[in-house]
């Protein structure tokens, strides 16, 4: 190997060694722009977010003069003229408050009820019924006339009315405690009137209003007067007819204390004694000389399929006259309900017997007992029951057909021939609503009264009514 070979690969090292600094300095030369460049852009894209930010500073800043400038007009405005503003009316939220100073915090507030006009044409074979009377009103079977002999001629009324009309408040308040307290009170226009030309169809048609329902519930408790607890509201069928299936239907409303838990529920309530005079007949007495309440109870089973009810009632029958003094005792069963038989039909029906409660079915078709010779009581015993058919054509159209009989055990050498013996009805109706809460319906009654000595009146009746519920 020659000295100059020796140099040459000495050499070749440091001329890489020398050669490196400079390509490193070539590629940071090249990377420079680039860094430069994205540098400038997130700088860039800070200095907007930060401009964005003193813009929105700058805007609630502004804003928080103007309100501090109208709060300082305000105060020197009420400084100044105090009268003035005391004058000028402040609109506030309809129930920003409760609206009864006196009720309870959180009170609610409810109120509705509905508008009907009631039209009916009425035919009877044996006699009429009297204008103004609630039988030409409505369905009630003891109107129909019956045993007025070949003498008496049929009649054919038309009435129309709209006082069934009805409207009712509620007031609904749940305490810190837990306890519950709400408060019912119902009307309708089916009182009489005050003066010569109120309460008739001369010139005004006037009428007054009549309490059907003023109760208070407080948790498991309600006082007041409602549906008697015998009866099972839920069951009666959907009618044209104020009532419908009259004679085979359990209907009180009555003062009562009540308690209900669960299925279950008990009452005490107002009595009354209604009795046929000695060979009476036909005439129906209320006495109030009973000492005792009227008791009832009552089960009932609810669930998708409907509902099942059974109720119990005892009560004592009194009379009092001078020195003649009897009591009774009166006792019944009612079993009803609603079995749906799936989503457009379903069945309702009540059946009802006893002795000594007439006054509770058939809006006191008979009475609940008789007065023989001496002044005791008999009672009178009956049977009554209803079934009905509900079918639900479309949303807009329904209809029912229902059945309705009572049949009574009358001593008739107490009471007289003239007493009814039994009664019975067929109803079918079409329910029309149009638009919701609006009904139009029509409904075809024919009604039956016999008395004891087997004569028979009919009535048949073409029952209509427009009705807004609200």
């Amino acid at each position: 190997m020659t000295f100059s070979s020796v140099l040459t690969r000495s050499a070749t090292p440091r001329a890489t060694i020398r050669r490196r600094p400079l390509a490193c300095a070539l590629v940071v030369a090249l990377m420079l722009p680039g860094l430069a460049l994205a540098q400038t852009a997130k700088e860039k894209e800070l200095e907007a977010r930060v401009a964005e930010l003193e813009r929105l500073v700058q805007q609630l800043a502004s804003q928080q003069q103007q309100v501090q400038t109208q709060v300082t007009e305000v105060k020197a405005a009420q400084t100044a003229a105090p009268a003035a503003i005391a004058a000028t009316p402040v609109k506030n939220p309809i129930q920003a408050t409760t609206i009864s100073t006196a009720g309870n915090p959180g009170t609610r507030f409810s109120y509705g009820g509905f508008i009907k006009l009631d039209a009916s044409v009425t035919s009877t074979n044996d006699g009429d019924i009297a204008d103004g009377s609630v039988g030409r009103l409505f369905y009630v079977p003891k109107a129909i006339p019956v045993g007025g002999g070949a003498a008496r001629e049929g009649g054919s009324d038309t009435d129309m009315g709209a006082n069934f009309s009805r409207f009712w408040f509620a007031a609904d308040t749940d305490l810190e405690s837990g306890d519950k307290l709400k408060g019912y009170l119902e009307f309708d226009l089916f009182g009489g009137g005050t003066t010569a030309f109120s309460g008739n169809e001369i010139a005004t048609n006037t009428y007054a209003l009549t309490v059907r329902h003023a109760y208070v519930t407080w948790n498991k408790w309600l006082a007041g007067q409602t549906w008697s607890n015998f009866q099972d509201a839920n069951a009666l069928p959907d009618t044209v007819d104020f009532l419908g299936p009259t004679e085979g239907t359990v209907f009180v409303r009555q003062a009562q204390l009540r308690y209900t838990s669960g299925p279950w529920s008990f009452s005490v309530e107002n009595p009354e004694t209604v009795y046929t005079p000695f060979r009476g007949n036909m005439a129906q007495v209320a006495g109030d000389d009973g000492a005792v309440p009227d008791i009832t109870g009552r089960y009932t089973a609810k669930g998708d399929w409907g509902h099942f009810s059974v109720g119990a009632l005892a009560r004592q029958l009194k009379y009092q006259s001078g020195r003649a003094n009897d009591s009774n005792t009166g006792y019944g069963v009612s079993v009803s309900g609603k079995w749906n038989l799936g989503a457009s039909d379903d069945l309702r029906y009540m059946v009802t017997a006893g002795s000594g409660i007439g006054r509770y079915v058939g809006l006191a078709l008979n009475n609940d007992a008789a007065l023989d010779g001496a002044g005791d009581l008999e009672n009178i015993d009956l049977i009554s029951g209803f079934v009905g058919w509900r079918h639900v054509f479309s949303p807009k159209l329904r209809g029912n057909v229902f059945y309705s009989r009572a049949e009574y055990d009358n001593k008739t050498a107490l009471t007289g021939l003239g007493i009814t013996k039994s009664a019975q009805s067929a109803h079918l109706n079409l329910i029309y609503t149009p638009i919701p809460k609006l009904d139009i319906g029509a409904e075809y009654i024919w009604g039956q009264r016999e008395i004891e000595t087997g004569d028979k009146g009919e009535l048949n009746r073409l029952q209509t009514h427009v009705k807004y519920s609200f």
